[in-house]
């Protein structure tokens, strides 16, 4: 039997959480397998406005009784940032909208981002099993708030001091993101690109500073990953690129593509899509503008939007965000339920394997 008292805690049958993942992947089609499949369906709402919040999760429910998560970016937003200082950034980006025959990049308007605080009501409206965050705090209020509504509530930390504070603020658990992680760094206590343990031993370290339950996050991809996890003290897994190759998954064919051609680690940690660190795996834009002047986030996410879409759509490979973390070669294309099978059984195997060392 695999399961922890996590699991008991969120009501799900299997250690293991897809990942919240924001611009695409994470639809109401693959959130639904997933939970159907007795792991935690999870959504990425970083960038949805709460009408469509309600309306996705509301497609879940018809599909499926099990619980699912959502996970909102809890940093704070810059305010309207004047045309004279975005000319940098947008002559940076402007070869690359040309290339693609996009009209010359103009001046990003704000607001940048969707409301947090009108997310975060619509989320007690919705009133899902589990909320998460990334990128910051909530604060203990709202947390407090969402637990008496019975919303188990979790948040990400990327060092011992920010899983400090998030016990501290009263979550029911603690995702530990290694830097092996795809996607954006959740680092919010510490400059992100000195806060890059891996997730072992990242996992190793918060288990043993907290008390409250822990979740590994970061290079997991099988069964064994898993393992090697809950051998840490881990008491759930959370999966993000693995699951990002599903049919079910919103992601774009030229990012599932070009996860299952990775052969090795190829992956780089950017700030020039949306102005903060996050890995995928390299293409030319990300060689390129390297060292290329950029807007705040999430400014840089809204000038560089058009840029990614156009490029996704036309399956050009140079200019769009392909998130991924540094074990990608060992994506595989199933199904969501298929997926969440295979790596019960792989995790079972794995700890059986090492069961039998000690005799």
């Amino acid at each position: 039997m695999l399961r922890t008292a996590l699991c008991d805690k969120l009501g799900i049958e299997l250690p293991i959480i897809q990942a919240p993942m924001a611009g695409g992947p994470s639809t109401p089609e693959l959130v639904a397998a997933v939970s159907a499949a007795g792991a935690l369906g999870s959504f990425g709402f970083a960038y949805t406005q709460p009408e469509k919040m309600q309306h996705d999760a509301e497609l879940v429910r018809t599909r499926t009784a099990g619980p699912f998560n959502l996970n909102l970016f809890a940093s704070k937003t810059p305010g309207e940032i004047d045309a004279a200082s975005q000319k940098p950034a947008l002559d940076a980006v402007a070869p690359y909208f040309e290339a693609l025959g996009l009209p010359r990049p103009q001046p990003v308007r704000g607001p940048y981002a969707p409301d947090l605080r009108a997310q975060l009501d619509m989320i007690e409206e919705i009133r899902p099993a589990v909320f998460t965050f990334h990128l910051g705090d909530v604060g203990g209020e709202r947390i407090a708030a969402m637990r008496a509504a019975g919303i188990r509530v979790g948040g990400s930390a990327t060092c011992v001091a920010e899983a400090k504070r998030l016990e501290t603020l009263g979550v029911d658990f603690i995702i530990a993101q290694g830097t092996e992680a795809g996607g954006h760094r959740g680092t919010y206590l510490r400059d992100p690109y000195e806060a890059m343990t891996g997730t072992l031993a990242l996992v190793r370290l918060i288990v043993r500073a907290v008390r409250v339950p822990v979740v590994a996050a970061g290079g997991i991809m099988d069964g064994a990953g898993i393992a090697a996890t809950l051998a840490l003290g881990a008491e759930a897994a959370q999966l993000g690129t693995a699951f990002v190759t599903c049919p079910e998954s919103g992601a774009s064919a030229v990012h599932k593509a070009a996860i299952l051609a990775a052969q090795d680690d190829d992956t780089l940690i950017t700030e020039k899509f949306s102005g903060k660190p996050a890995r995928g795996l390299a293409n030319r834009y990300m060689r390129e503008m390297r060292d290329a002047p950029t807007l705040a986030f999430p400014a840089q996410n809204t000038l560089t939007g058009p840029l990614r879409a156009a490029a996704a759509k036309a399956g050009n490979a140079d200019f769009p965000s392909l998130w991924a973390g540094q074990a990608a070669p060992l994506a595989r294309e199933l199904p969501a339920a298929e997926l969440v099978a295979r790596l019960r059984d792989e995790t079972l195997e794995a700890l059986q394997r090492v069961s039998k060392l000690h005799g």
